[in-house]
């Protein structure tokens, strides 16, 4: 049965983003299915946000349909089926003319909000066009195929450590430490796969310059008197020597001969990128990961409050302007040097104050019906640290609350930190999850019971102060006067039933 609803969603999307042959790629992330359109023209966006399962949309480079943990994983394959068993089929119809157009009204409704986030979505996506936030958004292609391996492999280190812990099952122990450490003890191979695929090289190549990384026998290297070390430079040596690589190969397709290419440029890619990997970029990445996973410890250990309350406020700011997939890389090399990364449950506060605002938005607002139907429809998703539909929908175009919501996530943060700062430190064994989602994957040195105290504390203290600054200070009477009221009195009648999910945001 679940395979048929996962089924009737795809099939319901299908005709909405223009058909099959509007379609030139999919992918999902965490919470995202990804798709690439060739006319978005095609893409009928309001129909495609009143579906029951569609949480959110958001226009970047792809389009990207907001679904949810585990149902995207479910639904894009029966997606993709959907797309190459009508690939051969007409030309997708053109979308039809909207039906949906109604008399003005005074009231704001949440509609012409999720018009406005998509107005202010639209004008960051052009501010976002610089080289060095696409090179960013890049990185991010490379690690986001990676999260569902690294949030499995990290609840399977959780159950080994709390089996290790009570002397439970000690049989089972090394079979779990084996299944949970091997993708991490090998994540700069997939790394540099991922990495010459991205930027156009031959992905296998990528991947076999980032193997010499891990490779044990570079232990018998001696560089510039000084023994190398398995592993040493992590993913961003791996990052390191595929970008090289890709550079490498580009170069010889364009100068050796095509007799000679398949033997030639492989070669030389190996083997010109292998040496520079290993007298040079090894060194320069190791120095450049304990120097961060040293500037972390020290930055929580010493000003843990302070630190906190800026990132977990500055966080959904950062969303914003691209800049968070920045933090990507440093989350994953913090997670291979120390078990877990202690920066993503601070950042996770931002959600909390997000749901806070959103929560406080819905009781100021008790007569705006549609406004509030896109709340309460938005706030699970939220809870589970899925944040785009009361973002790009309720508080970003609203304004203050926005800036509320951040004072929450501040709040959060500083909550946190300070906890880590008083010596229980913790992380994520894993990136991706948010929210109550982050509960399996938290790990620290103070014991299960602190850690998981600490992050619920967290949580608690976000949504409460969130509400709160939302509550008494993210309206004006002129925003209350505009926005508390019903723009639609015939909401409660059965004919408006339909309608009122229309506008859940992107």
């Amino acid at each position: 049965m679940s395979t048929d609803k996962n089924r009737a969603t795809a099939a319901a999307i299908l005709p909405l983003v223009g058909g099959p042959d509007n379609i030139t790629s999919v992918a999902h992330c965490m919470t995202r299915l990804r798709i690439a359109v060739r006319d978005r023209s095609l893409v009928r966006h309001e129909e495609l946000k009143a579906l029951p399962a569609v949480l959110g949309v958001v226009e970047d480079d792809t389009y990207q349909i907001v679904l949810g943990p585990g149902t995207v994983a479910r639904v894009t394959p029966e997606f993709e089926a959907l797309v190459a068993e009508g690939r051969t089929q007409a030309a997708p119809a053109t979308a039809p003319a909207s039906t949906s157009a109604a008399a003005p009204h005074p009231a704001v409704t949440s509609a012409e909000l999720a018009d406005r986030g998509a107005a202010l979505k639209d004008a960051q996506k052009a501010r976002n066009a610089t080289p060095f936030k696409l090179f960013l958004r890049r990185v991010a292609n490379i690690f986001v195929p990676l999260i569902p391996a690294l949030i499995g492999c990290g609840i399977i280190a959780g159950l080994n450590g709390m089996l290790t812990n009570l002397g439970w099952l000690p049989a089972l122990v090394p079979a779990l430490a084996a299944i949970s450490s091997g993708f991490m003890s090998l994540i700069a191979v997939f790394v540099g796969y991922n990495t010459a695929k991205e930027f156009g090289g031959t992905a296998i190549l990528g991947g076999a310059v980032a193997a010499i990384i891990v490779f044990p026998g570079v232990a018998k290297i001696d560089a510039f008197g000084q023994h190398l070390s398995p592993g040493q430079g992590g993913v961003l040596g791996a990052l390191a020597a595929a970008l090289l690589a890709v550079q490498v190969e580009k170069w010889c397709r364009k100068r050796v001969p095509e007799a000679l290419d398949v033997l030639v440029t492989p070669t030389l890619t190996v083997l010109v990128s292998g040496l520079v990997t290993l007298f040079g970029l090894m060194f320069l990445a190791g120095s450049v990961s304990t120097a961060i996973g040293t500037f972390a410890t020290w930055l929580l250990a010493t000003g843990g409050a302070f630190a906190g309350l800026v990132l977990g406020g500055l966080f959904l700011p950062l969303v914003m302007l691209g800049l968070h997939q920045a933090l990507i890389p440093i989350h994953t090399t913090l997670i291979e040097q120390t078990g877990y990364t202690v920066l993503l449950p601070i950042l996770a506060m931002a959600g909390a104050g997000q749901v806070g605002a959103a929560i406080a938005v819905y009781y100021r607002l008790p007569r705006n019906r549609s406004l509030r139907t896109t709340i309460k429809s938005a706030l699970p998703a939220g809870f589970l640290g899925v944040g785009e539909p009361l973002i790009y929908g309720v508080s970003l175009p609203l304004g203050r609350p926005f800036v509320t919501a951040c004072v929450g996530g501040a709040a959060g943060g500083a909550f946190v930190g300070l906890f880590n700062q008083l010596g229980i430190g913790f992380g994520s064994t894993a990136i991706g999850p948010s929210g109550w989602a982050l509960f399996p994957l938290l790990d620290g040195s103070a014991g299960m019971g602190a850690t998981v105290a600490v992050y619920a504390g967290g949580l608690a203290v976000g949504y409460l102060v969130g509400f709160g600054a939302t509550y008494f200070f993210g309206f004006t009477r002129p925003m209350l006067a505009e926005l508390d009221s019903d723009p639609d009195p015939a909401a409660d009648s059965p004919a408006a039933a339909g309608p009122a999910k229309q506008p859940v945001p992107a």
